[in-house]
């Protein structure tokens, strides 16, 4: 089931890639699948990286882990091998002690990315959004991308209501920078993103095969809300 989930996901992704590059051809090459590591939901990161396609990003989130360095090693040394872009969430240090090739930001630390696009000018830089404020600042601080969740219904215990498909693509359409659709994302809700404006897909579980919980979709007050402020 696996190998299956990534092949679909990676179509669809380089698809909404190829959509979003003819759209914008001034935006710079990022990759169009990321795999966001988590220590319980995906605790063999190793295996799904083993299937990813040459090209996708991997997220290394060490979440304060003690052994965050050794298992960070093993995994940027696989990245190297299977021609993975390897960031490193939250952690810039640690993203320049493994020679990652560069860092995804959560939300709150956004604001640290001019400072560490001039300290490494070759790092791939994205962040988490969450909110149409978040967007739009972080096309003003120039991130290469920004991951917009949640989606669809997501097992992230930090995940609020979905956006759904139709508020997502107004809030990707309108981003000036890259988006990449994060919160249950896999094989089967990816289909929904077709024509939506995104990048590309981010997963979790998704890519490691997990099929994302059904729930209820954004109610009309978030997406009136969500849509005002885009």
């Amino acid at each position: 089931m696996g190998r299956a989930t990534i092949t679909v996901l990676a179509r669809t992704a380089a698809k909404l890639g190829r959509q979003a590059r003819a759209r914008n051809p001034s935006w710079g090459p990022i990759p169009n699948l990321f795999f966001l590591t988590d220590p319980q939901r995906t605790p063999r990161p190793a295996g799904t990286m083993a299937r990813l396609p040459a090209g996708a990003a991997v997220v290394y989130r060490a979440f304060g882990s003690k052994d965050a360095e050794a298992e960070g090693r093993a995994l940027r040394q696989l990245a190297r091998a299977r021609r993975l872009v390897f960031l490193v969430g939250a952690d810039a240090e640690l993203a320049t002690r493994l020679g990652a090739d560069g860092v995804h930001l959560p939300e709150r630390l956004m604001h640290l990315a001019p400072r560490l696009r001039q300290a490494h000018p070759n790092w791939l830089i994205t962040t988490a959004a969450h909110a149409p404020r978040a967007i739009a600042a972080a096309g003003r601080l120039r991130l290469d991308a920004a991951l917009v969740s949640a989606v669809f219904a997501s097992e992230s215990p930090s995940a609020g209501i979905p956006l759904g498909a139709l508020r997502f693509a107004h809030l990707a359409r309108s981003a000036r920078l890259p988006i990449i659709a994060l919160g249950g994302i896999d094989a089967r809700t990816a289909s929904r993103l077709a024509d939506s404006g995104a990048a590309g897909l981010a997963a979790i579980g998704g890519l490691a095969g997990r099929v994302a919980p059904h729930r209820p979709q954004a109610s009309s007050a978030r997406e009136d809300r969500l849509g005002g402020a885009a």
